[in-house]
């Protein structure tokens, strides 16, 4: 079966399935809905009849009654209690009588004592009263049951109509539909030739699930990695040349400085002193590029070892410790339990440099940063949380993106090329670890790590 037969039908089927149940139940709650607001305002206008009789019970009222519905599309019979005819806008006939010899219960409220508009010539409701000399009686409503059968007949008809023309739209709609599905082929051919001329910025609209469906998504993801990899490169390297010019034009601007014969001997060290920092700067950025080829090239070494988490994050935090004071930052270390893990102390002591690093540069005097270990089962939560100047919300999806910086008029005060954060999350993945990271704007920022730990069978058969 061809795909635009296949699809015809599918749709077809569907749809006819969709509109003849909504058009049965739509249908059935309209009539029933009629049905109901009749029988309801039959009853409302006995029971209107009735509070006037109770209220003046005489021939002028009765009469007032009689000549009020023979105006109207409706019909009243009064009745005393023993079922005789005390007045009525009509001459009772054989199917009024019989429903007027219906046995029913008295009820202030009003009853439906016949609902059935299909077979029965009247639909009738009954009100029972008092009249003020005590006597009692019945107030029936009857309405001919030819009215509401008419307006249902209408009803039909324009249910029938919209049916036939929604039926011909759909073939219509299916028919277009069919001549329509070689052009996704069409929109493929043209972008797979795009795609082979280097150009990669192709959109191909989302398709059904058969195999067509399949080779669209396919062409397109190939297209979306494509772009994004052409993209991806194009901005790294513009950001690494950015980054390489900047120091290497203060080397070369304070060279020439600096080997001049009529500056002094203070400001000669000085511009020496800024060389030497430059090309720290140079020599930082190399070696984290290093990292991240190694990483791609998945050459990127890992030499696990069993560790205790808390003394490993002791010595870190001892080591951090005199730069947070220097600053007049606390620096606090939390481990709730003792606990151990597989991992390699020399790429974590650098992760937790660089987020402790982070957590410094942005923090004031007077404020709170804190290490705090926690283990529940077999899992090892790290967090790092400071009380510096947060990240906005927009960039925090981004800030494990190779080179991406918060604050690019930062990034020279602080020393930060953007590359960091991407070599800390690959070194936890390489760990089988997570890292996410939560932040506000001026309350701070928690780096969380998760770690899977050793449970105390391994502990203790190390031992």
């Amino acid at each position: 079966m061809k795909i635009s037969i296949k699809l015809g039908l599918w749709f077809f089927i569907c749809i006819f399935i969709i509109e003849a149940s909504s058009m049965f139940f739509l249908h059935r709650n309209v009539v029933h809905s009629l049905v109901n607001e009749e029988l309801n305002a039959l009853k409302l206008r006995g029971n209107s009849h009735r509070d006037v009789i109770e209220i003046s019970y005489d021939e002028a009222t009765l009469h007032h009654i009689k000549i009020m519905e023979s105006q109207t599309d409706t019909e009243v019979v009064i009745t005393n209690d023993v079922g005789k005819v005390i007045t009525s806008s009509k001459t009772v006939d054989k199917e009024m009588d019989k429903i007027l010899n219906t046995k029913h219960e008295e009820s202030k409220n009003g009853l439906i004592i016949q609902s059935d508009w299909q077979d029965e010539r009247y639909i009738s409701t009954v009100s029972s009263f008092q009249a003020p000399n005590g006597e009692i009686g019945f107030v029936y409503m009857f309405k001919s049951t030819d009215q509401i059968q008419h307006v249902i007949s209408r009803l039909n008809e324009h249910f029938i109509l919209a049916s036939v023309l929604i039926i011909f739209l759909m073939l219509f709609t299916i028919f277009f539909l069919s001549k329509a599905l070689t052009k996704p082929l069409i929109l493929m051919k043209e972008a797979t030739r795009k795609i082979s001329k280097g150009d990669f910025s192709v959109s191909l609209p989302k398709t059904s699930n058969d195999e067509i469906g399949e080779l669209s998504t396919s062409i397109q993801i190939l297209a979306n990695d494509l772009n994004y990899l052409k993209k991806e490169r194009n901005e790294f390297l513009g950001s690494i040349s950015h980054e390489l010019r900047t120091p290497l034009t203060y080397i070369k601007g304070y060279a020439d400085i600096a080997k001049r014969n009529n500056i002094s001997e203070k400001d000669r060290l000085y511009y020496i002193h800024i060389i030497y920092e430059e090309s720290n700067h140079v020599s930082n950025l190399l070696t984290e590029l290093f990292d991240l080829a190694k990483m791609d090239q998945n050459t990127f070494s890992i030499s696990k070892g069993k560790v205790s988490i808390c003394l490993f994050m002791q010595s870190i935090f001892q080591k951090m410790k005199p730069a947070f004071e220097s600053k007049g930052v606390k620096l606090e270390f939390i481990c709730q339990s003792e606990t151990f893990a597989h991992i390699d102390p020399i790429r974590l002591e650098q992760v937790f440099l660089n987020l402790l690093d982070n957590a410094l540069k942005y923090s004031d005097t007077n404020t709170l940063t804190a290490i705090e270990i926690t283990k529940k089962e077999n899992i090892i939560d790290i967090n790092v949380r400071d009380q510096g100047q947060g990240i906005p919300a927009e960039d925090l999806p981004y800030i494990f993106d190779r080179l991406y910086r918060v604050d690019k008029s930062r990034s020279r005060l602080t020393g930060g090329y953007g590359l960091g954060l991407s070599i800390v999350k690959e070194i936890i993945d390489a760990h089988g670890g997570t890292i996410s990271v939560e932040s506000q704007l001026t309350k701070g920022t928690c780096f969380k790590i998760t770690l899977k730990g050793l449970d105390d069978e391994n502990r203790f058969a190390d031992r």
